[in-house]
């Protein structure tokens, strides 16, 4: 009795996903999105720094990182630009939608609550005629 109590518990585990497993299928949309980000995030660095040099260099000017003319200061500028048009509209529509509510859409809560409502009914009626038969 005890080895098939050990067997059991041992094909438990083998049925249970690792960590990473688990993690991917939890979180793979916040994984994707933010490996999206910051690939983006560093080719966006990367590729301002170069036109940035050629702009510098077009004018006669030495490139710098930081300084009033520095590149720190043309980055920033083109990230929040950047970011207003496309990060931002996208994470506040994923994040505010969670908890926020725009009766009717499908991306809302209340939509959640509804149907988490419908069901608690539909498993009350389902009790009360399981009870019914059962008498």
């Amino acid at each position: 009795m005890a080895t098939h109590a050990a067997a059991r518990r041992a094909n438990e585990k083998r049925e249970q996903p690792s960590r990473l497993a688990q993690l991917w299928r939890d979180y793979s949309l916040s994984i994707v999105v933010g490996v999206m980000f910051v690939v983006s995030f560093v080719l966006h660095t990367i590729f301002g720094w170069l036109q940035y040099v050629a702009d510098q260099t077009s004018q006669g000017q030495t490139p710098t990182v930081f300084g009033d003319s520095g590149y720190v200061i043309y980055w920033a500028e083109w990230t929040f630009q950047n970011w207003q048009s496309e990060f931002l509209e996208v994470f506040i529509l994923i994040v505010l939608t969670a908890f926020l509510v725009h009766k009717g859409s499908h991306e809302s809560k209340d939509g959640e609550d509804e149907m988490k409502a419908s069901l608690a009914r539909i498993e009350k009626r389902l009790d009360g005629i399981e009870k019914a038969r059962d008498k």
